[in-house]
């Protein structure tokens, strides 16, 4: 995500695992090759510059702990340092009142429109809410009102503008009023933004900030931007008193400025960031999380919420009794193939499992689950549960029915049958032995 920091910082950490201790000449060169790297990742020099003396202090007064490296032993100090400039812990949004009322800021371009339908989407999901809408107070930019209301329904949502209206405050205390009878419970308000702030731009928001009186103000910030989104967010916040930010574009080429800084600047937390461009793609901030990913640790936090989130505790339970008694069907087979790729892509996945970040050759051919899904659509009910044994008259109609070779049918048996065996004996390494990615 953040390359270019996270090899730097890798190439620091190697230097400091060839050496026998830390001393305070190593650690000072150390400390200057970390803040190097964050001020060309567009971290602001301040930051950089608190953050690096926090972790040499830290560095030279830490006795070495005979059970790691030197190199290792400065990782978790950057690591911690990482964390606490983040600030230590999520945090989720706080509400009293109800209807609850979200005012979204920001410049023209970070995404505000798409990223009120994420927010939307993902409260509505956690149950804390029944009946959002989002109400469209951005009347500058061409199509944006047509914008908000396509994402509305894509999530299922209420949807509020006033046809014609040009001015926004008015169209926010239409929707405060329609808010009771339409039984809305959580107002997101869409408002305008600028390619760079202007009075004019600040004193609009100001004045429909004055009519809704929201519990949350959120800034989205592109963390493409760098450290130009820390400067933008502190006029906001200056003016209008933002309570947390939403960082996007995260799973494009972003840089480290705006993620590292503006917990730190601006004094408040970084709520959720944004990793893609489906609904699904927002999540809640966790500092532990982005210290993990910048410095090339995989995500095992967010690789847990991910299978929480689509294996059923109970299914989960079964699976396991039916392989630890190596009882696993086709069909069992295909449902967690399914529920994989409803976490998203299986390299994506990979590249959050510590350790299998840092292979970059590591070849992932996809295209081998489909096959796989595919030769498993092919076979008969009682085929997929296993109560017929696969003769070579019925693999040569499975390969026929699933554009696959008789070949691929024969080499996804024979791994499927290392799979149980692997279970059935205890021996784990052989579980890979028939792995998509092998």
């Amino acid at each position: 995500m953040f390359g270019a920091l996270t090899e730097k910082l890798r190439g620091v950490f190697a230097k400091l695992s060839r050496e026998k201790k830390l001393t305070e000449e190593s650690i000072a060169e150390a400390v200057n090759e970390v803040r190097l790297a964050l001020l060309e990742a567009d971290v602001q020099y301040a930051v950089a510059k608190g953050f690096v003396k926090r972790v040499k202090e830290r560095a030279v007064g830490e006795p070495l702990l005979q059970s790691v490296t030197p190199g290792q032993q400065f990782i978790k100090i950057v690591h911690d340092e990482l964390v606490n400039l983040m600030g230590s812990e999520e945090r989720e949004l706080v509400f009293r009142r109800r209807p609850a009322k979200v005012l979204l800021c920001g410049l023209q371009g970070s995404g505000k429109t798409t990223q009120a339908a994420k927010l939307a989407h993902f409260l509505k999901k956690q149950g804390r809410f029944v009946r959002p809408v989002l109400i469209a107070c951005d009347l500058q930019r061409p199509a944006a009102v047509e914008q908000l209301r396509t994402l509305a329904a894509s999530v299922g949502v209420d949807f509020f503008a006033i046809s014609g209206e040009q001015d926004p405050i008015r169209v926010a205390r239409r929707a405060l009023e329609e808010a009771v009878s339409s039984n809305w419970d959580l107002l997101i308000f869409d408002t305008a933004g600028r390619l760079h702030v202007d009075e004019a731009l600040m004193e609009q928001l100001k004045a429909v900030h004055a009519v809704v009186e929201p519990e949350e103000v959120l800034f989205i910030a592109n963390a493409a931007t760098g450290q130009d989104a820390v400067k933008s967010a502190l006029q906001f916040r200056d003016r209008v008193g933002i309570t947390g930010v939403i960082l996007t574009m995260l799973d494009g080429t972003s840089r480290a400025g705006a993620a590292l800084s503006l917990r730190e600047v601006l004094g408040v937390p970084i709520l959720f960031e944004g990793v893609g461009e489906r609904i699904e793609d927002l999540r809640l901030f966790h500092p532990h999380s982005m210290a993990d990913r910048v410095l090339d640790m995989g995500d095992p936090i967010n690789l847990v919420r991910k299978a929480q989130e689509h294996f059923e505790e109970k299914e989960a339970e079964v699976l396991e009794k039916k392989l630890r008694r190596a009882e696993l069907t086709y069909e069992d087979y295909l449902k967690q193939l399914k529920m994989m790729r409803k976490m998203g892509s299986l390299k994506s996945l990979l590249g959050m499992v510590p350790g299998l970040s840092q292979l970059k050759d590591l070849d992932v051919d996809e295209s081998k689950i489909f096959k796989t899904e595919a030769i498993i659509y092919s076979m008969t009910p009682s085929e997929r549960q296993k109560k017929c044994e696969l003769s070579a008259s019925r693999r040569r109609r499975i390969a026929n029915g699933s554009g696959a070779s008789i070949d691929d049918v024969n080499r996804f048996v024979k791994s499927f049958k290392q799979l149980e065996g692997a279970f059935k004996n205890k021996n784990l390494e052989k579980l890979f032995g028939g792995s998509p990615w092998r």
